[in-house]
């Protein structure tokens, strides 16, 4: 069973942030569940094969003000995929600090070595007012300085910038096979 978490203010935007990622899981008849991170509880996290923590608009980010919701991930051993929000929200959680950078629209960005499927350059949907640095946890997998595509060196935890669910589906899928043995 896969977690999705939904870290949308506004119910509506689910439908934008939320609702792409779950079509996918459904074409690939996979189970999932959906929560709002507010609602997200231990049990939620220990029955979770993989979990993919969603994007959310411009105007929201309530969820860095509730960052301590998400100490959890540390601990969390199976794949994680974080995007855009989620993606600021897992660099957080380890060590990161956020910094200014807009982008809306679609972009060419390179990706240096095999990214869930990605590699070389490839367009992408920028929708964001952030950026995390990561920690030295993570190894930018992007020519950019705004890393736009990074994973954990040791465990499963992907990050994306970019919003997948609206230029590069494959990404989730490819994430949906990681560890497919869990």
């Amino acid at each position: 069973m896969i977690l999705i978490i939904n870290i949308c203010k506004e119910k509506l935007h689910s439908y934008e942030f939320v609702r792409p990622v779950t079509d996918v899981l459904d074409t690939e008849h996979i189970e999932y569940f959906v929560k709002h991170y507010n609602d997200v509880n231990l049990d939620d996290i220990k029955k979770s094969l993989k979990i993919i923590i969603c994007g959310t608009s411009l105007k929201d980010d309530r969820y860095i003000k509730d960052i301590k919701k998400f100490k959890w991930i540390k601990d969390f051993e199976k794949p994680i995929l974080g995007i855009c929000g989620g993606s600021q929200i897992i660099g957080l959680v380890y060590g990161g600090r956020l910094n200014k950078k807009t982008e809306i629209g679609f972009f060419y960005e390179r990706i240096k070595k095999d990214f869930l499927g990605l590699n070389g350059v490839v367009q992408v949907y920028h929708l964001h007012n952030n950026y995390c640095k990561f920690s030295d946890y993570f190894e930018n997998y992007s020519d950019s300085l705004f890393y736009q595509a990074v994973k954990h060196r040791l465990k499963p935890v992907y990050c994306v910038l970019f919003h997948p669910e609206v230029r590069q589906k494959d990404l989730i899928r490819n994430f949906l096979n990681v560890n497919k043995e869990i």
